[in-house]
């Protein structure tokens, strides 16, 4: 049977944006010190429904820590998508790291190309 592991030297992935690793770090970190700054809410009130403070406070993060995982799950997924689409079909106005091509080596590839219609004016 043959194998479909690529071998090591060959990217499976573009270069990657520090964007949102950055956000999803942040957004992660929010998500556990927190919770963890427990005299910031070790208190009984104010009271909601009859639970004290200390408890009904924890429970609030529960559903704010689920949306918080669930934004950095997004731009994870939407971070790997554009990374694996550099590699599948690369954009011809960058370079292979990702940032702006030099057009230096590409300034007269243009040059024969029919300027005439391009201007508008028509051939009789």
């Amino acid at each position: 049977m043959a194998s479909t592991q690529l071998p090591p030297d060959i990217p499976t992935r573009g270069p990657a944006k520090p964007g949102p690793y950055v956000i999803s770090g942040l957004l992660l970190a929010i998500a556990v010190v927190f919770p963890l700054l427990v005299p910031m809410y070790a208190r009984s009130t104010p009271r909601l429904g009859g639970l004290p403070f200390f408890y009904w406070y924890q429970m609030l993060w529960v559903p704010i820590d689920a949306a918080l995982i669930g934004v950095c799950y997004a731009l994870m997924s939407r971070e790997d998508r554009r990374r694996r689409q550099i590699l599948r079909h690369p954009d011809p106005g960058t370079s292979d790291d990702g940032g702006p091509r030099d057009n230096a080596a590409d300034d007269g590839s243009d040059s024969g190309s029919d300027s005439g219609a391009a201007e508008g004016g028509e051939a009789r």
